[in-house]
């Protein structure tokens, strides 16, 4: 995604009134420094400079969206229209290649929740008719793909030997039509450790697929975003509207009342984020602190956008609520400790948290203090509703505990950073994976998603220690890799790319190459926990792996919270803000 003009397929409207009046200011482009350089240049002042740009979001504007599809006619409608499509799992006639087809597009048109028991029962159905299919060779390549990656994603187990066909005697790879091309690296990208055939069909596709982009009479549309992105990685929501966009230009092979329920669907689902996004933005200007906090960053829309895409579906507000506000605390809690506050200053700072208790930061600066009680009073607000929601033990001790951890984690690096040690990179994600915030944000997800607040619940926690982690990771390095450069021109501490390059004294690309491949291990660990967990565990483990894809899509082009006017303003307007018409 490049911009907004590639949208224009679906809305025109203008983004002006929607952005600060100095925006014309803000698309000024952060130059990246080499990281080489920067190790012998690394000094350790007392404020580090804030190279944060001011937000772009005009809040007044954003608090008068309305939307037409939050009235019930609507929903009506929708179920209508459900109702209609259901009967095209029934039909006999259907193949079982179209029967995949149509279970792929309700994935990707956002209508899962839909066709759930039509879904399940079809691909308990067709497992072995894709086997046996009487359709041309290359098609039936191309169904067993496609079935091997629905079958992935929806938690079924499938061996990786139904690949196996699509390579020659001698072991290269026989397929050369790109559809099917791209559905097996797609499927490829779902391998677990140990898959060796899948490597080597990842390894193989992707060279196939780059030698045909390379060509100057062949494009791919949109699809060679697949080669760097891969579906596995990617939040579903804020895929759909590209995919409604692509079917609509298809429209001889894609079921007009499955598009038309697609689109009223989005809009019905974007009617109520814009409600609650409007909710989180009445909290912050009521918490007023953006003005006495001018090194820290005012982005509580991108939070908001992440909230979003770690648990798009509506009746999961509350939760995103709390992300929001939780995830815009972390990069105010992290702006103290790695921009704002001396060494003597976090370490008072991280004693307040471990006691709880706001005298411990008298003597503190102003805006240190400040942004203590808004932690604590905002903390103590989400324990309460939890309660009144949920019932049960009290979350508030679980809530203040994944807070102390963070914040000690920060102060590790905050350790390193003073006495300018570069950790070795085994060190770094000791720390960095709790730093991440990914068990912060896990704690909430399970909160939002669970009825009640037991022991057994928070066994769940603990029990999903190797998911939470391996999550957690992937956020670390999408930050890592999209951040770096900014973070050191700041005078920040090393990231794991300069702690890889520093530990084996290589070049910035080769420590990026490595970093990738670490990511790729995280994943092939996720996708073995997904496809192992119980499926009363499955929605949760879930919503806790959207949070690394959710860094994906913020890390992808840089710095997706440090620089707001450019991908993630296109994708909160094009997600958020805009309706299909």
């Amino acid at each position: 995604m490049k911009g907004l003009h590639n949208y224009s397929c679906i809305f025109s409207t203008s983004i002006i009134p929607i952005l600060c009046p100095n925006i014309v200011s803000l698309f000024s482009t952060m130059q990246t420094n080499k990281l080489h350089s920067t190790i012998k240049k690394q000094s350790l002042p007392e404020r580090k400079i804030c190279t944060y740009k001011p937000n772009i979001w005009k809040y007044d504007h954003l608090l008068t969206l309305t939307s037409e599809y939050s009235e019930e006619k609507y929903k009506v409608e929708a179920e209508k229209l459900k109702e209609e499509v259901s009967y095209t799992f029934s039909n006999s006639t259907i193949s079982p290649l179209d029967l995949l087809e149509l279970i792929d597009s309700i994935d990707k048109l956002g209508l899962s929740c839909y066709f759930e028991v039509e879904t399940k029962e079809a691909l308990e159905k067709i497992i072995m008719s894709v086997k046996t299919s009487s359709s041309s060779k290359e098609e039936n390549l191309y169904a067993t793909a496609l079935c091997f990656r629905l079958l992935r994603e929806h938690g079924h187990h499938a061996s990786q030997d139904m690949l196996k066909d699509f390579f020659d005697g001698k072991g290269k790879l026989k397929v050369s039509d790109v559809k099917t091309l791209l559905e097996v690296l797609e499927g490829s990208y779902l391998s677990m450790e140990g898959e060796n055939l899948l490597d080597d069909t990842r390894m193989f596709t992707t060279k196939n697929l780059k030698s045909l982009v390379s060509k100057s009479d062949y494009t791919f549309t949109n699809k060679d975003y697949t080669l760097s992105f891969p579906l596995a990685w990617r939040v579903k929501w804020y895929d759909v509207r590209k995919h409604i966009c692509a079917q609509e230009l298809e429209r001889n092979n894609t079921n007009p009342m499955l598009l038309k329920l697609a689109k009223l669907n989005f809009n019905i689902v974007q009617a109520t984020h814009q409600k609650d996004l409007k909710h989180v933005l009445r909290w912050w200007r009521n918490l007023s602190i953006v003005e006495d906090l001018s090194f820290t960053r005012d982005r509580i829309v991108e939070s908001f956008f992440c909230a979003v895409g770690v648990a798009p579906e509506p009746r999961h507000g509350n939760m995103r609520k709390w992300l929001t506000k939780v995830i815009e605390l972390v990069l105010i809690i992290d702006d103290v400790y790695d921009i704002y506050g001396s060494l003597a200053q976090v370490q008072q700072f991280t004693r307040a948290i471990e006691k709880w208790d706001p005298n411990e930061v008298e003597g503190l600066p102003e805006c240190m203090q400040i942004c203590f009680r808004s932690l604590h009073d905002t903390v103590e607000e989400i324990s309460v509703e939890i309660q009144q929601q949920k019932g049960g033990l009290s979350a508030l001790p679980y809530l203040k505990q994944v807070w102390l951890n963070f914040c000690k984690a920060l102060l590790l690096e905050a350790t390193w950073y003073h006495k300018g040690h570069i950790p070795t990179l085994e060190e770094y994600l000791d720390n960095g994976w709790i730093s991440s915030s990914g068990p912060l944000l896990s704690l909430h997800v399970i909160f939002g998603l669970t009825n009640k607040i037991t022991k057994k619940i928070l066994d769940l926690y603990e029990d999903c220690h190797e998911i939470i982690y391996h999550t957690s990771v992937v956020i670390r390095l999408c930050n890592d890799q999209g951040t770096s450069a900014a973070e050191l021109e700041r005078g920040d501490v090393a990231s794991s790319i300069l702690c890889y390059m520093q530990q084996e004294n290589v070049s910035e690309d080769v420590a990026r190459e490595h970093i990738k491949s670490i990511i790729l291990d995280s994943w092939k660990k996720i996708n073995y926990h997904f496809n192992t967990v119980s499926t009363s565990h499955r929605k949760l483990v879930k919503h806790v792996v959207n949070e690394a894809r959710m860094a994906h899509v913020m890390y992808q082009f840089g710095d997706g919270f440090g620089v707001q006017d450019g991908e993630t303003r296109d994708q909160v307007l094009f997600n958020l803000v805009h309706p299909i018409t």
